[in-house]
């Protein structure tokens, strides 16, 4: 063997050992890795055998009932559903309408006999009298 070719080997034989090296702790990191990432998940077998401990009941709401174009809503606040009853009737459709059911002012004008221009006028007062 000429010098030249033990210094390949030698070459070849210290590259081998570095790249065993270089995957020996890859492959200790990700074993870690792993395991503190299952030091921290918690078993489903143990949640399923936890029994639920309820921290707060629900809260019962009163409800107030608003009726208006011949159809009801349910309100949970009693200050509004007050001013809402003290309203005339044309008012109440207007906001029911708008609100509840979520048409547009055109077809609230055509409804109460306006254009949409009023109708939209009319839903702005009732908002700044209401609040």
């Amino acid at each position: 063997m000429t010098e030249d070719e033990a210094y390949k080997a030698h070459i070849q034989y210290t590259f081998n050992a570095f790249c065993k090296i270089v995957i020996r702790h890859a492959a200790i990191d990700k074993i870690l890795k792993l395991r503190r990432r299952w030091e921290r998940e918690v078993s489903l077998d143990y949640l399923m055998n936890e029994k639920f401990v309820q921290l707060a009941e629900p809260e019962q709401l009163e409800e107030y009932l608003f009726t208006a174009c011949g159809q009801t809503a349910v309100l949970y606040h009693a200050e509004l559903a007050a001013a809402l009853a003290l309203l005339p009737e044309q008012t109440q459709e207007e906001i029911f309408r708008y609100y509840f059911l979520r048409q547009p002012q055109r077809v609230i004008g055509i409804h109460i006999g306006r254009t949409r221009s009023t109708a939209g006028r009319h839903i702005q007062l009732i908002q700044f009298i209401i609040a």
